[in-house]
């Protein structure tokens, strides 16, 4: 069967194509033209976080064996230090995911800051020096998981886990989260006047991130940019034509900087505006299918109407412990994927285990069925090139 690379190279002598390859400062790094590429027929699979159902969140061996079980992108939370270093952290404070409390050099810390309108106490990643967090061990956030690997990971930054994607043996995307843009930019400071922003997106171009969605270039390094906050959205549009995924909170839960309700950022008049900015948006799940007792109810029209709108639905997060489970699946994260993938019709899946949504996929949407639907294409192109040629002969 004609694999999806060779394809790929075939297509690409047909239509005499050619760009140089962007640098990247990466020892690491291997040749593209060997790599298998990005499946783009089926919905994706998203590392939240890394594998963070199995290693603690965030970290190198969390992305690292996502990828080894069959992620399409990773995803990652980027914050800043003190020192303006962009890291890989969910949490604006330490105290949930590392072993801060047992530094008694960092006791005096502590910090109460008001975030979207709330007092929050305890140790904020931007009053520590990024030397000061790598001394630091990243633990797992939750008691039930598994805690063999706490204290054995250090915090990484936003350029190692690119590295990380880049260094993978197959095209293998990033997912990062542009995490409370406002906040960042009230409290960190860098030269000449830049925002957390501008840094953000510097470096995704210091490794040759680009291109709009499906492009020739988006295909070689695959991303997506996420964020809650629509305006930061639409500043990062300006500095760079990679995609873009307005995240949405739960009901209750408005916009972190234009304090916009969710019934005004899902209504079909937002949807016509925030299209020209995002290719999609990444909702929680429940408020697609609200749920109750847990057992989902009717599912809304968010999908449906998103979709008349062009944009994609990149819901969050599947886990696979009971806890996390409605009832309607019997304890069976497999049935929560073929709900989502084949009954609501999403675009992509947040998921804690990737693993489990690479197994469920394989075994419905097979990657060979891409292949042979590539050849099939592959098949019809030298068709019509035979029948040009015919028809000047």
């Amino acid at each position: 069967m004609t694999s999806v690379r060779t394809v790929s190279s075939i297509l690409l002598l047909l239509l005499v194509e050619c760009a140089a390859r962007p640098f990247y400062p990466l020892p690491s790094r291997r040749n593209d033209r060997s790599k298998q590429p990005l499946q783009t027929f089926r919905p994706y699979n998203i590392a939240h976080r890394g594998s963070s159902g199995e290693f603690p969140e965030e970290t190198a061996s969390a992305y690292k064996r996502a990828i080894e079980e069959g992620a399409d992108f990773i995803e990652t939370d980027i914050l800043a230090s003190k020192d303006g270093i962009l890291i890989c952290f969910h949490d604006l404070t330490l105290d949930a995911t590392t072993d801060i409390a047992q530094h008694k050099k960092f006791e005096s810390r502590k910090r109460t800051y008001e975030v979207q309108g709330k007092n929050i106490t305890g140790y904020f990643t931007i009053d520590f020096t990024l030397e000061e967090l790598k001394s630091l061990r990243v633990n797992q956030r939750s008691p039930f998981r598994d805690q063999q690997y706490n204290g054995k990971f250090s915090i990484i930054i936003f350029e190692d886990f690119i590295s990380i994607a880049l260094g993978a043996p197959r095209v293998v995307g990033i997912y990062p989260e542009i995490k409370n843009p406002v906040f960042i930019n009230q409290h960190v400071k860098w030269p000449i006047g830049k925002k957390f922003e501008d840094k953000f997106v510097d470096t995704l171009k210091k490794y040759g991130y680009k291109g709009t969605y499906l492009s020739k270039q988006w295909l070689k390094q695959p991303a997506f940019i996420q964020s809650f906050a629509p305006t930061s959205l639409i500043y990062i549009s300006h500095l760079t034509d990679l995609p873009k995924i307005l995240l949405i909170d739960d009901a209750t839960t408005p916009t972190q900087d234009t304090n916009q309700s969710y019934w005004e950022i899902t209504s079909n008049s937002y949807f016509d505006f925030i299209k020209d900015y995002v290719v999609g948006i990444g909702p929680w799940k429940d408020s697609i299918v609200p749920a109750s007792n847990n057992y989902l109810q009717t599912p809304t029209d968010l999908v449906t109407r998103s979709h008349a709108y062009n944009l994609q639905v990149h819901p969050f997060t599947c886990r696979n412990e009971n806890v996390f489970l409605h009832f309607n699946f019997s304890q069976d994260p497999y049935n929560e994927y073929e709900y989502w993938i084949k009954k609501i019709g999403v675009d992509g899946l947040f998921t804690d285990f990737t693993g489990s949504l690479h197994h469920y996929q394989e075994w419905t949407n097979p990657f060979s069925m891409g292949e042979e639907s590539a050849s099939k294409l592959l098949d019809k192109i030298a068709y019509m090139i035979s029948k040009f040629r015919n028809s000047y002969n």
